[in-house]
């Protein structure tokens, strides 16, 4: 355990090891291991007095900002998956902001509708939104940050939404950051990126600050997605002998076109840069404030604080074409000719019936969120029972407001597959949602060191929530049937959700070069506004469009088991394995039943991931490298029927789900290797492989659908997406004075390959024309061809990254 002092020289590694149950430090390839430093990590969000790492009973991975900045990460999700162990990416939107992280089978996405699985936190404010409790890679500012962690497991310290792990980023400071910084660099895809930084302390060392700016744009690979991110972050800090405070400021304006999956087909005839329709941009705006302070009241009780104010406002607007498309001239097997699809686009164009003969369709939403709160926590680093003790106590408020207002305008698609707004208003679609969301919260963590050998760690937390939706367009009692008093379509209700969470976990350590671990931890998951507001199966609602009836769900409790050993082959080479059980009682998931994306949320039953990750890291002269390899299996647990028009094995339009059917677009196997050469003590090169094994699409669920059937050709495209490796390359050169060259190519081998997809349904023929005929069609996410980037870098006034030195 640490005194004060102890404290204060550990400071910056306790930033940089900012973890909740974390045990091995799972450095990249391209940071140097060394074996005497004090390795400490924090047990909670907010930074503490902290453990030593090998105390903790779990397989946590560190990162630091250099890391970051060497690999040149557009996002810590982009970093995550090419070097993480268990992770993985669907590139469901296929913009660099916008991607689906996976860890061991669990989500953070910023796609509304998306099962989420993972708590995100920055500076010890959880940051996934209160609508849907999705996250915005974008509005994380890379070059702000100091390190991250990435937590496996249901840690129930970490709070709501720590289903699969945690995610926890600490921002630089003057204090470890001192001097600036300029950088700049174009390549590929018209990539425009520059960054500033500036950090710097006081004459007498009580006041420090930092300020950094990111501008970030691009053409982007595909047709028609251009993406415009401006970021910026600020921190001040003051602190004496005993007390410290800092107040930081993260702003963002950023405007993405993801356009998403595309048809298989249509990539074929027209190229993987294709789009299906478009736009599908978002822009995000946000203002974040977070105060944060510690003070020592005497050598062995230490208070940690915060309180923040969040204000975030996400619009979209989607291009669709219109599903309910219907020419009155069809004939008998919905076949519609040119002369009747000129008809129904006549009546579109008058207005008649617009809903039926419009061919396409721009949906429009606008998120407007608040939030604020506070946390707060003392740690005591006495002795109980004559032996060696840590224990933590503390509480949490968080408080959001939520405006979600959404319309459709019927419209024409044009030949770029374009939407032509005609202005007429569609009248099913209309929301105006307003929610509130409340979160109590008490937790405490102790570890007491029953002997030099043996560490046992028990930790609780309740959490009580309520969620408040006001529907401001249908009020309570308005029916769906006027003759069924059960069909009532409001949004409007109030849902309260509670549960004391338990964690155990047992450390042994014969050796400073041996620790084995295991642990058991259930963490939940309240339902959102969002499901909350789409939970009717009678009035299935289109995300992030429509929404109807909130029927009350059940919130998410996930059980984890893991048990592992690390070590030391040498002072060089460090290495671990962990194996985990993780399974989710109740999980809310989408139910969609068809391709246009109308469905509704419910309890689904069990779901299982089981799974392995290992990791071999070290330094071999000038050689320096990562390696890991994981397995996760993450399957349905619990029969179910799901309503499917476009899966081969349906029947009434549902197919069956069994017990041990694999969830969709999570790859079971996946290998890494970071490679770094020190060429000169002023040139580096380093390469990153990563290797994906194949995938089950959604839409096949049940992982029985076959590409035309029998001698039915009704059913195109494969249920599943084969596997795919991606290699990557970077370098960079430092000259005198500060100044280094550097430069980054992507996928040099120019594989074609898709990270997801699903099985759904077109209007569009082959060649992207179309035709009003409906027919089932293969989606993928392609990802992205070969690129590459070149630019310079200059650091000046002072050192740089204490921390990493």
């Amino acid at each position: 355990m640490l005194t004060r002092d102890q404290f204060r020289l550990s400071t910056i590694a306790i930033l940089v090891a900012h973890v909740c149950g974390g045990s091995f430090s799972a450095q990249a390839a391209d940071e140097t291991i060394t074996t005497d430093k004090v390795n400490v990590v924090s047990t909670t969000p907010l930074p503490s007095l902290g453990l030593p790492l090998e105390y903790v009973p779990a397989s946590i991975q560190l990162v630091t900002g250099p890391q970051l900045q060497k690999q040149r990460s557009v996002t810590i999700a982009d970093y995550m998956n090419q070097n993480l162990q268990g992770v993985s990416v669907n590139e469901t939107q296929n913009n660099p902001f916008q991607p689906d992280i996976l860890f061991r089978g669990y989500t953070a996405s910023p796609l509304l509708g998306t099962p989420q699985g993972l708590s995100v936190f920055v500076d010890g404010v959880r940051v996934n939104e209160p609508f849907g409790d999705a996250v915005n890679w974008d509005l994380i500012p890379v070059n702000a940050i100091q390190g991250m962690s990435l937590i496996p497991g249901s840690n129930p310290v970490f709070g709501l939404n720590t289903l699969g792990g945690a995610i926890s980023v600490q921002t630089k400071s003057g204090r470890t950051n001192q001097g600036g910084a300029l950088e700049a660099y174009t390549g590929s895809w018209g990539r425009k990126v520059g960054s500033a930084e500036y950090g710097g302390v006081s004459q007498d060392g009580s006041v420090d600050y930092f300020v950094s700016a990111t501008s970030f744009r691009e053409d982007g690979w595909r047709d028609h997605s251009p993406t415009d991110v401006r970021q910026i972050f600020g921190k001040v800090g003051w602190q004496n002998e005993t007390s410290k405070l800092d107040l930081s400021y993260t702003g963002a304006d950023n405007d993405m076109i993801g356009n998403g999956l595309i048809q298989r087909e249509l990539m074929r005839s027209l190229g993987r840069d294709a789009i299906h329709t478009r736009p599908d941009q978002t822009r995000n705006t946000m203002n974040f404030l977070n105060l944060s302070g510690s003070h020592w009241f005497n050598d062995d009780v230490l208070l940690t604080a915060n309180t923040y104010y969040r204000q975030s406002n996400r619009k979209t607007l989607n291009g669709d074409i219109n599903d309910d498309f219907e020419a009155d001239d069809a004939d008998n097997n919905g076949i519609i000719d040119s002369a009747e699809l000129d008809a129904a686009i006549a009546d579109c164009q008058a207005n008649n019936d617009a809903d039926e003969f419009c061919t396409g369709a721009i949906n429009r939403s606008n998120t407007r969120q608040k939030g604020y709160g506070f946390n707060a926590q003392l740690a005591f680093n006495q002795p109980f029972l004559e032996k060696k003790n840590q224990l933590i106590v503390g509480a949490g408020y968080d408080h959001s407001k939520i405006k979600f207002t959404q319309s459709s305008e019927y419209g024409l698609l044009n030949a770029s597959r374009g939407i032509n707004g005609l202005g007429f208003m569609g009248d099913e679609n209309v929301v105006n949602l307003h929610g509130k969301t409340d979160t109590w919260s008490l937790f405490a963590t102790d570890t007491l060191s029953l002997n030099e050998f043996w560490h046992l760690t028990l930790s609780g937390r309740y959490n009580r929530t309520t969620v408040d939706n006001t529907d401001k367009i249908n009020a309570p009692g308005s029916l769906l049937d006027p003759l069924d008093p059960n069909s009532d379509q409001t949004l409007t209700g109030k849902h309260h959700f509670n549960r004391f969470n338990p964690a155990i976990g047992l450390t042994f350590t014969p050796s400073k070069d041996l620790t084995v671990y295991g642990s058991y931890n259930e963490g939940t998951r309240a339902p959102t506004s969002m499901e909350l507001g789409c939970a009717n199966p009678l009035v299935p609602c289109k995300l992030p469009n429509a929404m109807a009836g909130d029927p009350p769900l059940k919130q998410v409790v996930a059980k984890t088991f893991e048990a592992g050993v690390r070590g030391n082959l040498t002072q060089a080479i460090k290495w671990s394995a962990a194996v985990y059980r993780a399974e989710n009682h109740d999980d809310i998931q989408f139910i969609s039943n068809n391709v246009a994306g109308l469905g509704y949320f419910d309890n689904v039953g069990k779901t299982r991931r089981v799974g392995i990750d290992t990791s071999l890291i070290g330094t071999q002269g000038d050689f320096s490298w990562s390696a890991g390899y994981s397995y996760v299996r993450a399957t349905y647990e619990s029969d179910l029927n799901l309503l499917n028009e476009v899966n081969s094995t349906a029947s009434n339009d549902q197919i069956q789900v069994r017990k041990g059917d694999r969830l969709a677009n999570i790859p079971e196997h996946q290998f890494k290797l970071r490679v770094q050469y020190e060429v000169t003590p002023h040139w580096s090169i380093g390469t990153n492989l990563t290797m994906f094994s194949d995938v089950y699409v959604r839409g096949n669920e049940n992982n029985r659908h076959r590409a035309n059937d029998g001698d039915d050709d009704h059913y195109q495209g494969s249920g599943k997406l084969g596997g795919y490796t991606v290699v990557n390359v970077d370098t960079s050169y430092r000259f005198s004075h500060g100044w280094s060259v550097f430069a980054k190519a992507i996928n040099i081998f120019d594989k074609e390959y898709a990270t997801g997809g699903m099985l759904g349904e077109t209007f569009l023929n082959d060649g992207g024309q179309f035709t009003g005929n409906e027919r089932t069609s293969a989606y993928a996410m392609p990802g992205a061809p070969r690129a590459g980037w070149i630019g310079v870098r200059w650091e000046f006034g002072g050192p740089k990254n204490v921390a990493a030195n």
